[in-house]
C-alpha cells in the first residue's frame, strides 16, 4: 500500500492564502485610518446639512409661536388694515383640498404601482418614465394645467381644482413607494399563494399589499405631506377666499395662500399670521414626515 505524503508548505492554495493574509494584516492599519476619516466626513456632512434645517425650524418657531393664539385657530382671515383674525378658512381649505387629492390619489397610485411591480414590458417602462418626469416636474406646470384643465373648462375656481392639481403632484410618488414597496415582498410568498390555487388579485389583496404596507403607507404620508406645502398649483386654481368656504366647488382659502399673500404686506399682524401659517404648516408637514417613519417601524415590527 502506497502513502502519500501531503506538504503543505509548497500547496499554492494555502500559499495564496498566507500571502493575502499578510496583505491585510500589513494594510490593517491604514485602512482603519481610512475608514474612521471617511466615517468623519460623512458625520460633518450630516452636520452641515442639518444645521440649516434646525436653523429654520428655529426662526419659524420664534416668528410663528406668537401668532398661536385662540382667534388664530377659530377666526377668518381679514383683510389689509383690519386687526384681527386668524386661518380657520385657510385650515378647512388646506383639509379638503388633501382630503379629495388624498381619496382619488392613492387607490389610482396603489393600482399603478401594484401593475408596475408585477410588469416588466414596454408599457410597464414608458409609465416608470412618466412617473419619473412627474416626479421632477415643476409645481408652477402642474398648476398651469389644472388651471386649463379644470378652471377653463368649467369657468370658475375651486377647492376641486386645487385637489386635483395636488393630486398629480401626489400620484407618481405614490406609483413609485408604492412599486417600490410592493416588489420587496419576497416572491417566494406570492408563488406559495399560486401554488395553493389563489387568484392573482386575491394575491394582491391578501399577500402583496399586506406585506407591503409599511413602505406603503411611508409613500402615502410623504407624499401628502408634499401635496399640502405646495403653493404655486393653487395660486392657479382655487383663487383665495377671506371668508370661511365649506363647498369644495367654490374658490377656498388654504395656508400656502395665506402664506404668500400675507408675507407681502406692509401690515404687522398680517406678517404675525404669515408666520404663524408657516409656523402650522410646518409643523403639519413634520409630524407627517415623521409619523411616517414611525408608522413603518411600528407595521414592520408587526409584521415580525
Amino acid at each position: 500500500m502506497t502513502t502519500l505524503n501531503f506538504d503543505a508548505s509548497t500547496d499554492p492554495i494555502l500559499e495564496r492564502r498566507r500571502a493575502i493574509q499578510n496583505a491585510a494584516a500589513t494594510s490593517l492599519g491604514r485602512r482603519k485610518i481610512s475608514s474612521r476619516i471617511a466615517i468623519g466626513i460623512c458625520w460633518a456632512f450630516l452636520a452641515i446639512a442639518i444645521v440649516p434645517l434646525v436653523a429654520v425650524i428655529a426662526y419659524v418657531v420664534v416668528k410663528g409661536l406668537p401668532a398661536w393664539n385662540t382667534d388664530f385657530f377659530t377666526q377668518s382671515t381679514v383683510p389689509e388694515g383690519i386687526p384681527g383674525g386668524g386661518v380657520w378658512n385657510a385650515i378647512v381649505g388646506t383639509a379638503e383640498i388633501g382630503f379629495f387629492a388624498t381619496a382619488v390619489t392613492v387607490p389610482i397610485g396603489l393600482l399603478c404601482g401594484l401593475t408596475l411591480a408585477e410588469s416588466d414590458g414596454n408599457i410597464a417602462a414608458a409609465v416608470r418614465f412618466t412617473a419619473d418626469v412627474m416626479t421632477g416636474m415643476p409645481s408652477i406646470t402642474i398648476g398651469i394645467f389644472g388651471y386649463i384643465a379644470i378652471v377653463k373648462t368649467t369657468g370658475k375656481y375651486s377647492g376641486l381644482a386645487g385637489a386635483f392639481a395636488i393630486g398629480f403632484i401626489m400620484l407618481p410618488v405614490i406609483m413609485r413607494a408604492g412599486e417600490t414597496a410592493i416588489r420587496g415582498v419576497p416572491r417566494d410568498l406570492s408563488e406559495a399563494a399560486l401554488a395553493l390555487g389563489a387568484r392573482r388579485a386575491t394575491i394582491a389583496h391578501r399577500v402583496l399589499v399586506p406585506a407591503a404596507l409599511p413602505g406603503i403607507t411611508t409613500g402615502v404620508l410623504l407624499a401628502v405631506a408634499r401635496g399640502l406645502g405646495e403653493t404655486a398649483p393653487l395660486l392657479l386654481t382655487i383663487f383665495g377666499n377671506q371668508y370661511l368656504q365649506w363647498n369644495p366647488t367654490k374658490p377656498m382659502e388654504a395656508l400656502p395662500l395665506v402664506i404668500y399673500n400675507n408675507s407681502s404686506q406692509p401690515y404687522a399682524n398680517l406678517l404675525q399670521i404669515a408666520w404663524g401659517a408657516a409656523l402650522l404648516l410646518m409643523v403639519v408637514v413634520l409630524v407627517l414626515s415623521v409619523g411616517s417613519r414611525v408608522l413603518a417601524v411600528v407595521l414592520q415590527r408587526e409584521r415580525r
